[in-house]
């Protein structure tokens, strides 16, 4: 099959060392067919194609993309972030665009994109980076990628909560620096919190901030360490499940399962998991005098947004013992995280950057969910993941 149009911005598409399986463009169904969203849809263009402009090469789901005949795709060339004056330059005309986070799509953007913007695709759970209202203004439709990566970060959050107890970033370090045959070895040193439990601790309370899909699968993982008393604070404007929660507790066999405020759910979790949207309403909800409430042996983990936790506050709440230790695999202000950040620098705060969803699985999902996304909004029809009623 023909290569769909490539820009002379782009460039071949390098080899992957990815080993997911190929994918064919017949893959996702053809959005073509003519239907009320189709008035108008590509007369302007000369070529009769659509421009859609990529700003990340997506690896082995590309060809979902290049396969096609009937689009024209403009990706970005370089193995690094989208650079912004190039964005601003290729969206000229552009139908949609497939964007990640690092991309924030605002009045300037579509300013260079011109009336013919139909769609921005994320290939992310998180929309921060999207102006919103703006693009309901401008009646542009916008798809994201939930669900597909919830497995991925559960699994990373229970990963962060062993790794912060059992000070595996110590030890690591230890033994990556060339330094086990220094240690001498006694039989306290390295010890922490057990996150399981046994018959001198018999109950383990675990705690979220934020009780979605990613809460849910975490604390289904927990129960097998013999996690007994659960409890989650909802943000203020989600309406208490009790039925749900009810269920949750006897499918899992828990002591108890309830939603408490934010002083209960810092002064009982053993491990806190902060699993909340990021914004202005949960902007810096774990602070100073929240931390200073968690037990002195309780660990926090933060897989969601940088911004819900105070870093600063964080790093003194780990200097000063008001907690045993942190995993974290978000942090406000990344990626611009150097050596000499105060929590880079704590040794009982586990960092990771930002890798919760990245297995090749999760990783294939959400790429097949974004450029399904970006078609649907582009040819006028259904989008498996879209933001809102547009």
């Amino acid at each position: 099959m023909p290569a769909a149009v490539r820009s002379r911005d782009s460039v071949t598409r390098p080899r992957h060392s990815c080993k997911s399986p190929r994918m064919s463009a017949g893959s996702i169904p053809s959005l073509s067919s003519p239907n009320s969203r189709l008035t108008s849809l590509v007369s302007h263009l000369s070529n009769g194609r659509p421009k859609v402009v990529i700003c990340r090469d997506l690896g082995p789901a590309m060809p979902l993309l290049m396969e096609r005949t009937d689009i024209e795709v403009v990706l970005w060339p370089e193995d690094r972030g989208c650079d912004r004056a190039w964005l601003l330059k290729n969206i000229k005309g552009a139908a949609g665009a497939l964007v990640l986070l690092p991309d924030p799509i605002n009045e300037e953007v579509l300013q260079a994109a011109g009336p013919d913007l139909r769609v921005i695709s994320t290939m992310s759970v998180g929309y921060e980076h999207i102006d919103l209202p703006l693009m309901a203004q401008r009646n542009i439709r916008v798809g994201y990628t939930p669900d597909v990566l919830t497995e991925a970060v559960a699994d990373l959050c229970v990963m962060l909560a062993l790794m912060a107890s059992r000070n595996d970033g110590v030890a690591y370090t230890l033994v990556k620096e060339g330094n086990w045959p220094k240690y001498a070895w006694s039989p306290f040193t390295f010890c922490g919190p057990q996150i399981s439990t046994m018959v001198s601790s018999p109950t383990r309370t675990v705690g979220f901030l934020g009780f979605g899909r990613i809460a849910q699968s975490t604390l289904t993982r927990l129960v097998a360490f013999g996690v007994t008393h659960c409890i989650y604070s909802g943000s203020a404007t989600s309406a208490p499940n009790p039925a749900r929660d009810a269920a949750l507790q006897a499918k899992h066999k828990l002591a108890a399962l309830e939603r408490v405020d934010l002083d209960r759910l810092a002064g009982e979790s053993d491990v806190l998991f902060v699993l909340t949207p990021g914004g202005k309403d949960t902007y810096h909800l774990v602070d100073a005098a929240f931390l200073q409430k968690m037990k002195p042996m309780s660990v926090l983990v933060n897989a969601s947004r940088g911004t819900v936790v105070d870093s600063d506050a964080l790093a003194t709440a780990l200097r000063e013992k008001w907690i045993w230790g942190a995993g974290l695999d978000v942090v406000e202000g990344e990626p611009k995280i150097n050596g000499d950040h105060p929590l880079v620098r704590e040794p009982k705060c586990v960092m990771v950057p930002h890798i919760a969803s990245a297995t090749f699985e999760t990783r294939m999902a959400m790429a097949t969910r974004a450029i399904e996304n970006l078609l649907g909004g582009v040819f006028g029809t259904e989008m498996p993941a879209e933001l809102g009623d547009r």
